[in-house]
């Protein structure tokens, strides 16, 4: 506005643009991840620093290359195929030779009976359980989670009208609380959606956990003449450390629903490519598998990248450097212990889950920055009090890092 009191046409449209968005994007822009925003952060003090100077701990970004099966199969299929059979269409659950490859992969490492039927491409995990939840969810139905998960649980439920229901966190192991889960459960209850390995903690769901969380899931579907499914998403599945294993949920829980990426297991996050797990013994299979079919359509994706699927179904058996996040994940740990911070050690993923010195999360992360160093309040993900650290990065990040760590605490300590 001049000092006359003249409204510019910028300035109306500037009014016009915050109006004209729908009041549901106007709450996402307001709650943007802050995740992202600090990947940005990160951009901009690169710049101004050198990006030697900062230390990027925000995004889940795989620093390990992909296997070489990955771009050797990249070459052999271009070079090979014609290019409408590498680029064209397909049917939207994904290639048929693609699907009963995958069946065939979980088969072999679970014991479990799927064939292609079962078996829906998407574009990675985020894509599939959007899908999903486009599937099974009326305006009001509610999907329970369990703190600290991926705040994008928030969004994926919320656009399609559901509520999204959090129980509190287990802060003793990071097991779900299941007492509270248990009175969290009403006949509104549509879905429970699980992470192991966790995204934020590093803990792996064991499998006396899912045992109980199924027992209960039974009971509560017999009280209210219910179907509830449980929806795993596993990106993360094959990062566990220690020779741990991860508990395959469709054993111990009929109605299970799994969402796969290989976004981290083979590093390919920018590939978008994963796929849905929907067995023959959940409630409605058939109406399910159907629907999430036009989900995967009507929701623009159409159908998963089609190069990528002819490559991971060569790739199956390929895996990253585990090795590398370990390396890290041992630095970090033993460096952030010995300045006098607690965490549990992490079982899997790449991230570590430290209790934040002081009482606001936001603040550290704040006092962080001015170390030139990025992480991320636990606030984002349902569990104020602690903050996130990614630790796929390279080695000599966390190296350089762990000075400005020890002085963050030790000057947290004279205050």
């Amino acid at each position: 506005m001049h000092e006359k009191g003249i409204i510019t046409l910028n300035e109306v449209s500037k009014e016009r643009l915050i109006t004209m968005i729908s009041k549901k994007m106007q709450d996402y822009v307001q709650n943007s991840s802050v995740i992202r925003a600090m990947f940005e952060e990160g951009k901009r003090l690169a710049k101004i620093h050198g990006a030697e100077n900062v230390f990027d701990f925000s995004l889940g970004n795989p620093n390990v290359e992909p296997p070489e099966e990955v771009k050797n199969t990249i070459l052999e299929i271009m070079n090979a195929e014609a290019p409408m059979n590498v680029h064209g269409y397909m049917n939207n659950s994904g290639y048929e030779e693609v699907r009963e490859a995958v069946a065939k992969s979980i088969n072999k490492k679970f014991g479990t009976d799927f064939d292609q039927n079962n078996i829906l491409m998407t574009v990675g995990a985020g894509g599939g359980l959007n899908v999903i939840f486009k599937t099974l969810l009326d305006p009001g139905d509610e999907v329970i989670t369990f703190a600290p998960f991926f705040g994008e649980y928030r969004s994926y439920v919320a656009n399609y009208d559901g509520i999204l229901v959090i129980v509190s966190p287990n802060t003793v192991d990071f097991q779900p609380n299941l007492i509270e889960f248990k009175e969290r459960i009403t006949p509104k209850t549509k879905a429970v959606i699980i992470n192991s390995p966790n995204n934020p903690t590093g803990v792996i769901y064991s499998e006396e956990t899912l045992i109980m969380l199924a027992s209960i899931m039974r009971e509560k579907q017999q009280e209210f003449g219910t179907d509830i499914y449980l929806v795993s998403d596993e990106p993360y599945r094959e990062l566990a450390y220690d020779a741990m294993e991860v508990p395959y949920p469709t054993k111990y829980y009929e109605n299970t629903i799994i969402g796969y990426s290989f976004s981290k297991s083979l590093s390919l996050p920018g590939e978008r490519i994963g796929y849905l797990v929907i067995p023959r013994e959940a409630a409605d299979y058939e109406n399910i598998i159907s629907a999430a079919n036009i989900a995967n359509r009507i929701l623009g994706f159409v159908n998963a990248p089609s190069l990528f699927q002819r490559v991971i179904a060569r790739c199956l058996d390929a895996k990253v450097d585990i090795d590398t996040y370990n390396r890290n994940r041992e630095l970090l740990y033993n460096g952030l212990v010995s300045y006098g911070y607690e965490c549990i050690k992490p079982e899997g993923a790449f991230y570590m889950f430290v209790k934040a010195p002081m009482e606001s999360d936001v603040e550290f992360c704040a006092l962080a920055k001015s170390k030139n160093i990025l992480i991320v309040p636990g606030t984002s993900f349902g569990c104020p009090g602690y903050v996130r650290i990614a630790y796929c990065v390279a080695y000599d990040t966390i190296k350089k890092a762990l000075p400005g760590f020890k002085a963050l605490i030790d000057e947290l300590k004279t205050v």
